[in-house]
């Protein structure tokens, strides 16, 4: 029997948000049912909902539609990153600017002003503040039927009251005669009859639809992340069964039933191997750079890839319990929370919209009362809502962000969205994966020994010959060294063998080649041992090179730094960051490589969820982290963190789990992502200090009639340029010349 004490967690995908207002009106109609939480994300259109059990789904949906929105409970596809679309706005706007624009242009240029000038302009206009305004009407009636007020009921009341202003104008006020020229007046007084402001009615629309289209796009490119994670497992697995195969869809697979892993193939599931022997490419999932050579006994993890032979393996478990599925759902609730800058933006728009309708009401009330002219008055109650429209509020973070990105593409940065930008204006501790991010990555011949008498360049030649015919990519790293330092074809093999986990056998020249394992390291000589254990010091692999059964040489084969990770590393702490090096790869690599790039915290060994308590454990001691990764197996901590910065060679998952992500690939483009991000926080700041200051200086003298509608139009038109002038400085951003 369920209790009331029992509680549930519910996500909704909540369709009609439109700005902060709508997140604290959502949320607050929720918190009226008792015993209800909500915390709603307008990025991804979603509000997880903590509710006690014997609150329905279905009560939850009705509450948020009483509100006026549309939600219905969360997907499976949209569990896995598929927002859905709203219709396509590119259109409208395409549409609107191309009738927008002439209007902005007569109406602001007198020169400009023929004789049938106003006539062209209210024939543009229509459209616009019909057709291209309709969402914001459609939305603002919605609020008006549930007694409240959002930044659409502001643009539409603006939209509304100009285009009807102007209309009366024309009409019946005299603004209609061929041969009018609208002069400008600062005043609200009579002469507002013969004045027009369509290009308050048209502009607003524009403004606020370029604004929204972009913020949509971003949107959209918010669950990356959880698609990606989706994406990365196997899609059908071939199962065995009495003997026989047969492949099925991963769904159909159940726990107990025994699948084949081919060469080159995904492991379906997490499982424990029954026959065969193989190594697994676990970089995805744990950041180990060697593969692991895994046998019957031992488990794997599913979306890890099979590099070597054959193998046969139980499931263990399959779906949700599998440890890809657990990384997605940690990504989604680490994804679900919202930003304390968020917070304070919603708080803003819930007083700033009201107020705004009640200074406009006021005003025109207060002149009608005193006996002024009703033009007077209707024109004072005009200029205070056109003046107030939210236009250059709405531009300073996209058409920042537009810049910016586009800057950063050029410089190797990919800047994802505001948030990430306030959030590193108090990074103080940068957290650094290894694999693929501070290294390439990829296997490499890191050190070549020769035993006495024997020459480093014709044992490698061999070697390589050799390892020409295996695909393990420690064969792999042999092969193209030989290639590279020998300068010639390598010569062919006979009598070809592999052992799984041991080495690789051939005839090369006359001569029997051995690669693997040392049966006994104690047979070496000195100078062999000494590679043997520096190589195991260091965390990395070395193998044997045997002619003719001795030992010729040894072969260290590893992940090596990348070239800009030590300037970067010192970079970083120069600009009073701290760095940590956190990686699932071994202590002896994990050592290794932190002190060749200057690291004194390391963390190695550390599984996905090791890597975000991690994360918390250093957010709890009151630092402000940033993670910087590139595989699946960052992406919990990508998106735990603080700021998550990705490689853009790494995966999709890690890419859209972070704020930043690294163009390029390269480590240095990472101390350009902090400075250009910076600088666009800092222009984002002015960009929001004049939208606001511009409302606070501007709307007391509309009010007292000392700001004709026309010039309200002209300066809020003039806020919108200045503020996508400020943000357009960023396309020219150079980062500071470092010389050393």
């Amino acid at each position: 029997m369920t209790t009331a004490t029992e509680t549930a967690v519910t996500d909704l995908s909540v369709g009609g948000m439109t700005c902060a207002a709508c997140v604290s009106r959502v949320e607050k109609r929720l918190a009226r049912i008792e015993g209800v939480t909500a915390a709603v994300n307008l990025a991804t259109g979603r509000a997880r909902v903590v509710h006690p059990a014997d609150v329905t789904v279905s009560d939850l949906v009705a509450t948020v539609e009483r509100a006026g929105y549309t939600a219905e409970p969360v997907s499976e596809e949209q569990a896995a990153g598929a927002l859905l679309e709203g219709p396509d706005e590119l259109l409208r706007l395409i549409v609107t600017a191309a009738l927008a624009v002439p209007v902005l242009v007569l109406s602001m240029v007198p020169s400009l002003q023929f004789a049938a000038w106003q006539w062209l302009c209210f024939a543009l206009a229509v459209p616009v503040v019909t057709w291209g305004a309709y969402g914001f009407h459609r939305r603002a009636w919605q609020g008006l039927r549930h007694a409240t007020a959002t930044m659409d009921t502001l643009v539409s009341v603006g939209v509304v009251a100009s285009s009807g202003w102007s209309a009366y104008a024309l009409f019946l006020g005299g603004a209609g005669e061929l041969g009018m020229r609208m002069p400008f007046s600062l005043t609200a007084d009579g002469t507002g009859a013969a004045h027009v402001y369509l290009e308050a009615a048209v502009g607003v629309p524009l403004f606020v639809l370029c604004g929204r289209l972009l913020e949509s796009r971003a949107r959209r490119r918010g669950g990356s992340a959880l698609r990606a994670l989706a994406e990365l497992g196997a899609k059908d697995v071939c199962v065995r069964e009495g003997g026989a195969e047969r492949r099925i869809p991963i769904g159909q697979l159940l726990p107990g039933q025994e699948f084949v892993v081919r060469p080159g193939e995904k492991v379906a599931t997490d499982g424990v191997v029954v026959e065969g022997r193989s190594a697994l490419d676990l970089s995805l999932l744990t950041g180990e750079s060697v593969p692991v050579e895994v046998g019957p006994g031992e488990k794997v993890a599913g979306a890890t890839v099979n590099v070597g032979g054959s193998l046969v393996v139980r499931a263990t478990a399959v779906g949700a319990d599998t440890q890809l599925a657990r990384i997605t759902a940690m990504v989604a609730d680490a994804q679900a929370g919202k930003a304390k800058a968020q917070r304070v933006a919603d708080a803003i728009a819930g007083v700033f919209v009201p107020c705004v309708m009640a200074v406009a009401a006021c005003v025109l009330g207060f002149w009608l009362g005193a006996g002024a002219d009703p033009q007077a008055a209707v024109t004072a109650a005009v200029a205070v809502l056109v003046v107030a429209c939210p236009c250059a509020l709405g531009l300073a973070t996209p058409t920042a962000l537009l810049a910016a990105t586009g800057r950063g593409a050029e410089l190797g940065v990919l800047v994802r969205g505001p948030e990430v930008l306030e959030s590193l204006r108090r990074i103080d501790t940068v957290v650094l994966d290894k694999t693929g991010t501070l290294t390439t990555g990829r296997m490499e011949l890191a050190e070549a020994v020769a035993a006495p008498g024997e020459a480093v360049e014709e044992v490698l030649r061999l070697a390589g010959a050799v390892e020409h015919r295996s695909e393990h990519p420690i064969g792999r790293a042999i092969t193209a060294a030989a290639r590279q330092r020998c300068g010639s074809e390598l010569p062919e093999v006979s009598g070809f063998a592999a052992t799984a986990g041991v080495g690789v056998l051939g005839t090369v020249e006359g001569r029997q080649v051995r690669v693997g394992r040392p049966d006994d390291a104690s047979d070496l000589a000195q100078d062999l041992r000494d590679a043997l254990a520096h190589a195991e010091s260091e965390g990395r692999t070395a193998v044997v090179v045997e002619l003719d059964g001795r030992a010729a040489a040894v072969l260290v084969v590893g992940d090596t730094v990348r070239p800009g990770s030590w300037r970067a590393v010192r970079r970083l702490r120069g600009m009073g960051l701290e760095p940590v090096l956190l990686t699932g790869d071994r202590p002896g690599a994990a050592s290794a490589v932190a002190a060749q790039l200057g690291i004194r915290k390391v963390h190695a060994a550390a599984s996905p969820e090791r890597k975000a308590e991690l994360i918390a454990e250093l957010r709890a001691a009151g630092r402000t982290t940033a993670m910087v990764g590139d595989g699946v197996n960052d992406a919990v901590a990508l998106a735990s963190a603080d700021l998550g910065i990705a490689l853009g060679s790494g995966t999709d998952a890690a890419i859209g789990a972070a704020g930043l992500t690294l163009v390029r690939g390269d480590i240095e483009s990472l101390v350009v992502a902090v400075r250009l991000a910076r600088r666009t926080l800092a222009t984002i700041r002015v960009n929001l200090v004049w939208a606001f200051g511009y409302n606070a200086v501007l709307i007391p003298p509309a009010a007292v009639g000392l700001l004709n509608p026309m010039l309200a139009a002209v300066a809020m038109s003039a806020s919108s340029l200045l503020v996508v002038a400020n943000s357009l400085r960023l396309r020219t951003w150079q980062p500071a010349r470092v010389t050393r």
